[in-house]
């Protein structure tokens, strides 16, 4: 069996101790830069709005969104896992609370409004991902409306539901740094501009649910983010991995704005 001569074993070793050296200090580096990204946002308070909400007809039907939470339940993820206190208001959804987020469930807008006005005063950041039903029953029925009682169709009188993020945005007092969504299928741009002054926003997100990977029900989504200087689009991605990346450039804003 052949040997290598001492000089060049020698060489060999110290090569295979300087790499071995050389791996573990990068590694350890790269874990710092992790544990330090996963703490940045230590000691923010944010509350964030999710799903849909169930506007009550009567005991067997109620009026909704296609919203299931995914998007909104991303970003508290997110948020919790970069260290931040995550309050999360939810809507009925089929989704597991994150770990180490504080869940707040609510039905119907009115109820998410009230919760939403009560936990934004003690928040830095509050971010309305939300669905909110456009429109509720004048009246709701505590009993079932049976097809017999309305022959030839049921005409319901609808009014419109209160305003969950511009309720917390017009805030006089102790108002978070408000962040909103804008799920649109046409005139996005126009309209997110339009929603991001007449509801008071520091931010708005606007996304295109004609497209069949933007949807409600899709884990991709896409995001045109606006504010009162400037705009940046976030192109499609899971959901996840979006959710961290609207967290950073809602951050930046709110840094922005305190400076």
């Amino acid at each position: 069996m052949n040997q290598l001569p001492k000089t060049k074993l020698y060489l060999f070793i110290v090569i295979f101790f300087m790499q071995s050296f050389i791996c573990s200090y990068a590694n350890s580096n790269i874990n710092d830069d992790i544990s330090q990204q996963n703490n940045d946002l230590s000691g923010l308070n944010i509350a964030i709005t999710a799903g849909p909400t169930h506007e009550i007809i009567d005991s067997a039907k109620y009026i909704t969104t296609k919203s299931l939470g995914k998007m909104g339940y991303a970003i508290a993820v997110a948020a919790a896992q970069r260290g931040a206190n995550v309050t999360l208001i939810s809507g009925p959804v089929h989704l597991a609370v994150p770990q180490g987020v504080t869940c707040i469930n609510v039905e119907s807008a009115a109820e998410m409004q009230k919760i939403a006005l009560a936990e934004a005063v003690s928040n830095d950041i509050f971010i309305g991902v939300a669905t909110v039903t456009d429109y509720r029953p004048v009246q709701a029925m505590n009993r079932k409306i049976k097809k017999t009682e309305n022959v030839g169709g049921l005409v319901l009188q609808l009014v419109e539901c209160v305003d969950v993020i511009a309720s917390v945005a017009h805030l006089t007092e102790n108002r978070p740094f408000t962040v909103g969504f804008a799920a649109e299928t046409d005139n996005i741009e126009q309209y997110a501009q339009k929603k991001l002054v007449d509801k008071n926003l520091d931010l708005i997100c606007a996304n295109d649910i004609s497209k069949a990977n933007q949807g409600f029900t899709s884990d991709t989504n896409a995001l045109h983010l606006f504010w009162k200087d400037g705009d940046k689009i976030l192109p499609l991605n899971q959901k996840n991995l979006l959710a961290d990346q609207l967290i950073t450039e809602i951050i930046a804003q709110y840094r922005n704005k305190l400076n």
